[in-house]
């Protein structure tokens, strides 16, 4: 897939699986890259600008096999945020597929 596609919906794809439960970022990078392929280095920076902006909180749970992992919780603002750019996502991607067909 196009990396340039990929950009643009990662961050969306992110807030809807957090939002389905609280998740540990290694979670996340597992389940977008059974979808597309997507490195945590990719992932990481999204978690972290998604936290810095208020859209996810995050806390520590011990973990018995290593380090206590750091899980991500979808805050209102972030609930917010996806159904805001998840409706331009829709939009654009019906504009886009009216225009090339």
């Amino acid at each position: 897939m196009n990396q340039q596609f990929k950009k643009g919906i990662i961050e969306l794809c992110v807030l809807n699986f957090a939002m389905r439960e609280d998740v540990y970022g290694y979670e996340i990078v597992k389940a977008l890259g059974s979808i597309f392929d997507v490195k945590e280095s990719t992932i990481y920076p999204i978690l972290k600008r998604l936290s810095n902006d208020g859209h996810l909180t995050t806390y520590l749970v011990e973990s018995s096999s290593g380090p206590a992992r750091k899980y991500y919780h979808v805050t209102e603002q972030g609930i917010v945020h996806y159904g805001e750019n998840y409706m331009q996502w829709v939009e654009f991607n019906k504009v886009v597929s009216d225009f090339l067909s």
